[in-house]
């Protein structure tokens, strides 16, 4: 989380929203571990990064869509999971992801 924190605190101070992707479990191998946290802005910057960039942009949209809605959800992506392959999950572990909007 502290690699995010100035982004964060500067989208901030430019009135902009963000949704914070944080992984909260990780089911056998992962390129990233539990708490890697990523930060998206309403304009679709990033901080951080969940899994090494591998499903990076599948996270971006879910974490959008959070910001647009407000409702926090879990999100999970696996080897076996048809989403996984096409944004690049291959590493054969599974992750799963709290994605909330913060709040000012």
């Amino acid at each position: 989380m502290k690699d995010v924190l100035d982004d964060i605190e500067r989208w901030r101070a430019h009135g902009r929203r963000v949704a914070v992707a944080t992984v909260v479990d990780v089911r056998g191998s992962s390129p990233r571990g539990l708490g890697a946290t990523m930060a998206v802005s309403e304009e679709g910057e990033v901080a951080g990064s969940v899994s090494g960039g591998c499903v990076e942009g599948a996270v971006v949209t879910v974490a959008l869509e959070v910001l647009e809605g407000g409702a926090p959800r879990l999100c999970e992506f696996g080897y076996s999971d048809d989403e996984a392959f096409s944004v690049g999950l291959t590493c054969g572990g599974t992750l799963t992801l709290f994605v909330q909007p913060l709040d000012w």
